[in-house]
């Protein structure tokens, strides 16, 4: 029997997020940063010869055919020889809802990783299409560097960000995206803003803090216990919220003093992603490590 092989698959930020219109089908249009954070998911694949895709963990509430890890294996699946199969193990440790992008993480690492066991040949370009098919936070995983986006959040733009550590606080809310986008309190006719101006510190809010606070004591009271710190905020549609401090250890103490019933953890800001590291070493013969 083939060997497990382990992947990073890891969270994101989102440093600020506006919407600046809508497309004619509806869909809005954005202007974020997606910061890569050091922590996240863990997936274990183990190669079949059978064709089948199995995933071998439970997720609670997520019938297997409708994991992203399932579809995007399948989505590569008519670029693989005969008879590729995997088995899929997912360690979760991004909290569901929490708008840190663990399923988008999850299926970019099963593209990547698929793309170089099944030695399917494709290049980051059209792994990136393929995930942007499963979810709009799918390819700035699978290019694996931090990065302004706009549009629906698939045109990236990598951006290199200043190393700051993170802490981010779980009020054990999951706050699902699609009704956050029907309300009608969100503010979707911002601005738009450049680089330049979020790297000078000019931008750093985000469209669905009021309304995800408003909906939700529970991240409303996280950001109020953040604030005596610094400007808390919270990350995509959320229920988590975060932090930037200047040290690991300042962070760990912020970590430490955690409310009781939520939880939180600490991460440091990178720029370039764990996963492509990964694939170095796995690409070598060596195992990837996370």
């Amino acid at each position: 029997m083939a060997a497990w092989s382990t992947w990073p698959a890891p969270a994101k930020l989102n440093l600020f997020l506006q919407i600046i219109g809508r497309r004619a089908d509806g869909y809005h249009l954005l202007q974020t940063v997606f910061q890569l954070l050091d922590r996240g998911d863990s997936l274990r694949l183990r190669p079949r010869t059978d064709g089948c895709v199995v995933r071998t963990s439970e997720l609670a509430g997520v019938a297997p055919e409708h994991d992203l890890v399932v579809r995007a294996a399948a989505s590569l699946k008519p670029y693989a020889p005969a008879g590729a199969g995997i088995d899929i193990d997912v360690a979760k440790q991004i909290p569901i809802g929490g708008g840190l992008g663990g399923g988008s993480s999850d299926a970019a690492t099963v593209l990547v990783a698929l793309n170089q066991i099944w030695g399917c040949g494709l290049a980051p370009e059209a792994l990136a299409a393929l995930g942007l098919e499963l979810g709009a936070d799918v390819p700035v995983f699978v290019h694996g560097h931090s990065a302004w986006a706009e549009g629906v959040g698939e045109r990236l733009t990598p951006i290199t960000l200043p190393e700051r550590w993170y802490v981010i606080v779980d009020p054990k809310v999951s706050v699902p995206t699609a009704p956050l986008f029907q309300s009608p309190e969100l503010t979707r006719d911002a601005a738009p803003t450049t680089i330049p101006r979020f790297l000078a510190g000019a931008e750093s809010s985000n469209a669905f803090e009021p309304v995800v606070s408003a909906r939700y004591p529970a991240v409303a009271a996280a950001l109020a216990w953040l604030e005596s710190q610094g400007r808390p905020r919270l990350s995509g549609s959320g229920g988590c919220v975060f932090l930037d401090v200047a040290t690991e250890a300042e962070a760990a103490v912020l970590a430490a003093a955690c409310p009781q019933g939520w939880s939180a953890w600490v991460a440091r800001g990178v720029n370039r992603s764990p996963l492509l590291a990964a694939l170095e070493s796995f690409a070598a013969g060596a195992s990837p490590s996370w």
